[in-house]
């Protein structure tokens, strides 16, 4: 069961996500900084650097953007050169071009951006340029996959690129052609505005919180979308009457005087889930650090004795911890390098176990992840794509004292 809580403030936007009543994903949008992943600009390069093969692309924010060669190259992969360019055979200082943000800036570092265009619809991700069709891995059943993959070569133009996103398992054809229309439109006055505009500007802007939430997460098995502000509940409503009439009625405004939050109790499952040692139904618990680009998780029996032997013990807490792990990294939303330190187990069919349990709750996941395998030292690598700040930034912020090092040194 699926439910989907929205809370509005004058300063932003919170997203609660909930599968069978555990907070699942958070999202917060605040008002004086709303994402900036999907948008296009159109840019001035005003550095090339052929040492890092990248250029810096001024595309109107407060630091300039990063444009690697592979977001320049064609983005079908057989349509690149065999042996790849060098940047400044491609850009020069100067050139103005149509560019995607695929990350937020952070930290200190700005936005990344690509020439790959992709613009996301309820059913499908339109690529302009990509010429070629995929089917989401999410979709299993082979003859679906192939069902949709022969209406997307049918519907598209020539040297279009067009994903098939899960949500369209099952949907007709005219349901997947309205979606393309209407995304083809809007790329069309991407163009058109490109021709005229002068760089840098800002040439399209990818949905609000409410309606991406909306538009990427409500599905038909989604029980409910609860909000608690008027107007936002109305957009919800009305974006949903689009594209199903019958889901519109899903949609509730929030009135009880107790706030939303606390009744549902996402604020105590969001107290627990950011803790730096999380405590596991069983009596384990995760240890839990993160720096900018790697977030370790050691894992640990705590208070769990089991009842059978040692190794069982063992397999039990770890097989226990991979799951909490699939959900609080979605939960967290953290990107970069993974390593996680398992209880070391001796039965190597325990170890696949534990990855196939992390690789199958992973796949709820609706970005990018990857299990790379056990290393030398036996800890579990993984990744997880980053394109925005983890959600722990929205509420934390490093101590004055310590500096982040959690220690506070005694003269």
């Amino acid at each position: 069961m699926k439910q989907l809580f929205v809370h509005c403030t004058r300063n932003a936007t919170f997203s609660a996500l909930l599968e069978d009543g555990s907070l699942t994903e958070f999202g917060v949008e605040r008002s004086e900084g709303v994402s900036l992943v999907g948008n296009i600009y159109k840019g001035r390069v005003v550095n090339v650097l052929p040492g890092m093969q990248a250029a810096f692309v001024d595309i109107g924010l407060a630091k300039n953007a990063f444009l690697y060669v592979d977001d320049v190259l064609h983005p079908h992969l057989d349509k690149q050169p065999k042996v790849k360019p060098s940047i400044s055979e491609l850009l020069k200082i100067g050139d103005e071009l149509i560019v995607q943000v695929m990350k937020e800036p952070l930290g200190g570092k700005g936005a990344r951006v690509t020439t790959h265009y992709s613009l996301p619809g309820r059913w499908l991700v339109y690529m302009p340029r990509a010429d070629y069709v995929g089917v989401s891995k999410k979709i299993e059943q082979e003859s679906e996959r192939a069902r949709l993959k022969t209406l997307a070569e049918q519907l598209r133009m020539s040297g279009e690129g067009v994903i098939l996103r899960t949500n369209a398992e099952g949907e007709p054809r005219e349901a997947l052609a309205e979606d393309l229309a209407s995304l083809r439109g809007v790329w069309q006055e991407i163009e058109r505005k490109g021709a005229a505009a002068r760089a840098p500007v800002e040439m399209h802007r990818d949905f609000g919180l409410v309606q991406r939430l909306v538009r990427d997460v409500f599905t038909p098995d989604t029980e409910e979308l609860v909000v608690d502000d008027e107007q936002a509940c109305e957009e919800a409503r009305a974006y949903l009457r689009r594209l199903n009439p019958s889901f519109a009625s899903r949609v509730r405004l929030y009135r009880d005087s107790v706030p939303m939050y606390d009744k549902t109790g996402v604020n105590e499952q969001l107290d627990k889930a950011f803790q730096h040692r999380i405590w596991l139904k069983s009596g384990g618990y995760l240890v839990w650090d993160q720096t900018e680009a790697l977030t370790v998780i050691d894992v640990n029996t705590g208070k769990y004795t089991g009842n059978a032997d040692l190794e069982e013990t063992v397999f039990l807490t770890n097989a226990e911890a991979a799951r909490e792990i699939a959900r609080l990294l979605r939960l967290r939303d953290v990107g970069g390098i993974v390593v996680v330190d398992f209880i070391d187990m001796t039965d190597e069919g325990h170890r696949q176990e534990v990855v196939q349990l992390l690789e199958g709750a992973m796949r709820r996941d609706r970005t990018k992840c990857q299990v790379l395998g056990w290393t030398r030292l036996g800890l579990l690598e993984l990744t997880r794509k980053k394109a925005r700040a983890n959600v722990e930034s929205y509420f934390y912020e490093t101590c004055a004292a310590c500096k982040g090092k959690g220690k506070i040194y005694i003269r």
